[in-house]
């Protein structure tokens, strides 16, 4: 849900820091942000997680206060540092956005132990690339959002047959168990 929603909101910044929109271009964002981002991939997150039955955070992850202590570090970093750089050439904002993004994810991969909880910090790093792009141009390089494209859905497509695999084999998905696993 929040994925989807997150998706949703890219295309709205997307749109409205664009100064010219042409037609092609627009219907990539659409395509990339509200089909793709907004709808698909919250879809097949959905059905992974009904298929492996994930329900919960791992009791061995990180406690939530310490969560939200890293959290607030990042963003006072991402802050920081865009108040260091002031750059005429990029957007602070969008900036300060990807790069809190980017560490989110990190701290998303790093703090939890279960699989799902990775891909998901990877599909909120893989929205800081494409705010990246926005913080660094108002022009969105049609390069830029294929790579983007294709590995969201590399990502999604591969963690997914994984996911579901290694449910079948191991009954879990703490990262842990992956160590045993020797096929």
């Amino acid at each position: 849900m929040l994925i989807g929603m997150q998706g949703f909101l890219l295309f709205v910044i997307s749109f409205a820091l664009l100064d010219e929109i042409e037609p092609v271009n627009l219907a990539f964002i659409i395509v990339e942000t509200v089909i793709f981002k907004a709808v698909i991939v919250p879809m097949l997150m959905h059905r992974i997680i009904r298929r492996t039955g994930i329900n919960r955070v791992h009791k061995n992850a990180l406690p939530t206060f310490y969560s939200l202590i890293l959290t607030m570090v990042a963003l006072l970093v991402s802050v920081a540092l865009v108040f260091v750089l002031n750059d005429k050439a990029i957007n602070p904002l969008s900036f300060a956005i990807a790069l809190f993004a980017l560490l989110s994810g990190l701290l998303l991969i790093v703090t939890h132990k279960r699989i799902f909880s990775h891909m998901v910090g990877f599909l909120v790093i893989e929205n800081a690339v494409f705010m990246f792009s926005i913080a660094v141009g108002t022009e969105m390089p049609m390069l830029i959002n294929v790579g983007i494209l294709l590995d969201i859905f590399i990502c999604v497509l591969i963690l997914g047959v994984f996911i579901t695999r290694i449910n079948r084999k191991m009954h879990g998905m703490e990262i842990d168990a992956l160590t045993t696993i020797k096929d």
